[in-house]
């Protein structure tokens, strides 16, 4: 069926020659991106005497005016840079080259794309780039998402974007039931099972600013599905572009991606800019109780940077089996030219709920474990780089970090083998916080870490944290504990300006610190004010196999505390001991320099001062092995002491 060669170039110019020109976000041009369909002579042939079994190359514009063609069985489609449109094709078996669809063809029936990589390119869709109105970018949503689903069920597994840059409306409520349900996940661009999104540094997706009422939508969602990859292009968000409301407490805005009870999800090279709420959000479908419950398994978000995101970069509320890894978290949680931080402030938060019921059972409605967050890079977050707020065998390893960890409700977790260095405002803060107490906090560990340039290095406040192995240098202070228990710092090299372990106003028990090596600008070991309340009496302290080495101060300070035993320790200093309950000193060597060895002072109840090696202090004859002012001195035990 030989066609009008003036109307089918006339109708090529429209589909494939015209560009817009319409600056977008980044106030540069939109260049599209042209597809491989570059002959517009027509064809001289028709399809109506095509045998069954054979292969058509189109090397020319094939106008089926308006026409629906049934094919013979197993009919293929080659390409030859010419194209097929107007009309509908109705297979029964046999295949079609993917450059030769476009929204100018209909095709149906048992066919199979001859290669499972599909090409998209815009103008042979009906996907409007550039900025836009609402409805538009919301058609836009709806054709993206259905030309996947229809090129998914011609056997592609990958979907190709090059140069490409497009908005899209993922805060308008689609469902036509009568109570206008809002499912986030829904309203974006879904990526179906099995199937590879694969997008260049040239692709850009882009969000048409949400309004004041908080739907916290996203443009990309991987929901209930599985087996789905998403590799490189550009997700912008719409942090300093959309309206927040007056009452904003700072957790209004949208995110970039949506994981909703995916499985075997991979997230690749893709950039995250400007999230509202956050760039991704990972969570399940039903509560873990429930019969219904869907979790987020094996997802890996590798190779990725965020960048501006507000409140938080990604948000992991249930899932387990999950890599974060070789990512790259850039200024999350702080204020922009339009909007506060939001609330949370950490580039990555893992905060699944629970609560007890009326008989004091805990139940989870989330879960998060297994996670593995290792080989990122992170600078300037407002709040930190992680918070593990709830969870089980989480673990932050091998990463380089410019703000804070901490770990609150967890347990079988680790911080290990990170790289901490303190940027902007976390000169100011500590590096490592363990944090949470109860039934639920245990084994959870800090080791191997080096921590660089902040005020404190590691807050332990918590059960069963075993830290050991770190290096703190060129902080202000070394280890505080506040409130531990079974704690173990155990072998860390500290080397601060400040007090190397310090402990005040505050109780413990059962704390083992041995084997540190520790240098500071102020006291050694500075421990006031703690365990000395009537229901701390029996709490427990040990000192074991420490070398304490010079300071400003030369001092290991125990004051107005209960329950310490200093035992087998090399103090090149001296011990400050008053106003104490329960203390055995014993064992050690002290090496006393412009100072006393042991001096005793204020009050004295239970203690002992036993077989310990002391030289002869220097700096003058005012200075003793043990200078004993204790106001109570009959309480004190001394025997076996020597001094050299």
């Amino acid at each position: 069926m030989k066609k009008n060669s003036f109307f089918v170039t006339i109708l090529l110019m429209l589909i494939f020659v015209s560009c817009s020109t319409e600056s977008v976000g980044t106030g540069e041009e939109i260049v599209q991106d042209q597809p491989e369909n570059t002959i517009t002579t027509p064809c001289d042939f028709d399809l109506q005497d095509l045998a069954a079994n054979s292969t058509v190359t189109i090397d020319c514009v094939l106008d089926l005016n308006g026409e629906t063609i049934s094919l013979p069985s197993n009919v293929n489609f080659e390409f030859g840079k010419g194209d097929i449109v107007n009309g509908k094709l109705i297979f029964s078996g046999g295949t079609i080259d993917g450059r030769l669809l476009s929204s100018k063809l209909e095709v149906e029936g048992d066919v199979k794309l001859k290669d499972p990589e599909f090409k998209f390119y815009a103008l042979r869709w009906d996907i409007v780039e550039g900025k836009t109105t609402s409805d538009i970018a919301l058609k836009n949503n709806q054709e993206l998402e259905r030309l996947m689903e229809f090129t998914k069920q011609l056997g592609a597994t990958v979907f190709k974007i090059d140069r490409f840059d497009a908005y899209f409306n993922i805060n308008t409520v689609t469902s036509t039931t009568t109570n206008q349900n809002w499912y986030p996940s829904k309203e974006a661009v879904n990526i179906p099972s099995d199937f590879h999104l694969s997008m260049s540094d040239n692709t850009h997706l882009r969000m048409i600013p949400g309004g004041a009422v908080n739907l916290s939508g996203c443009i990309l969602a991987v929901r209930e599905v599985s087996n789905v990859s998403i590799t490189g292009g550009n997700l912008h968000g719409d942090r300093d572009e959309r309206i927040y409301s007056p009452n904003d407490t700072g957790l209004e805005g949208n995110h970039l991606m949506h994981i909703h009870s995916g499985k075997n999800v991979t997230i690749d090279g893709v950039n995250f800019e400007e999230g509202s709420s956050g760039s991704i959000t990972i969570y399940s479908t039903g509560f873990s109780f429930n019969p219904n419950y869907d979790p987020t398994t094996n997802l890996k978000i590798i190779n990725c940077k965020f960048k501006n995101s507000r409140r938080m970069a990604i948000a992991l509320t249930d899932g387990r089996d999950v890599l974060i890894e070789g990512n790259t978290f850039i200024d999350t949680g702080l204020p922009s030219k339009n909007s506060d931080g939001g609330e949370v402030g950490y580039a990555i938060n893992i905060e699944p709920d629970r609560y007890r019921d009326d008989n004091g059972i805990l139940m989870e409605r989330q879960k998060v474990f297994d996670v593995d967050i290792k080989n990122n890079t992170e600078r300037g977050s407002r709040g930190g780089f992680v918070t593990l707020t709830i969870g089980q065998n989480l673990t932050v390893q091998d990463n380089d970090i410019g703000t804070r960890v901490v770990y609150s409700l967890v347990s079988e977790s680790k911080v290990i083998n990170n790289r901490f260095k303190a940027t902007g405002t976390a000169v100011d803060s500590w590096a490592i916080f363990a944090a949470g107490t109860g039934e639920t906090v245990f084994n959870n560990e800090i080791a191997g870490n080096s921590i660089e340039g902040y005020s404190l290095g590691v807050v332990v406040g918590s059960n069963e944290a075993y830290v050991h192995e770190n290096t703190i240098k060129e902080c202000g202070s070394g280890i505080q504990l506040s409130k531990a228990f079974k704690a173990r710092i155990h072998d860390n090299t500290i080397n601060v300006t400040g007090n190397g372990i310090q402990a005040t106003n505050t109780h413990g028990d059962e704390i083992e610190i041995k084997g540190n090596e520790i240098t500071s600008g102020s006291f050694l070991v500075y421990f006031a004010q703690m365990n000395n309340k009537e229901e701390h009496k029996n709490n427990t302290l040990v000192f074991e196999d420490n070398t304490f080495k010079e300071s400003k101060a030369k001092a290991v300070t125990f004051s107005n505390i209960n329950g310490v035993t200093f035992k087998n320790n090399e103090v090149h200093g001296g011990l400050e001991i008053g106003n104490v309950n329960n203390i055995k000193v014993m064992e050690n060597t002290i090496r006393p320099k412009n100072r006393s060895g042991v001096r005793l002072f204020s009050a004295h109840n239970q203690v002992s001062i036993l077989n310990n090696t002391i030289y002869e202090p220097t700096g003058g004859n005012q200075y003793e092995c043990i200078e004993n002012n204790s106001e109570n001195p009959n309480s004190i035990e001394m025997e076996g002491n020597t001094c050299n």
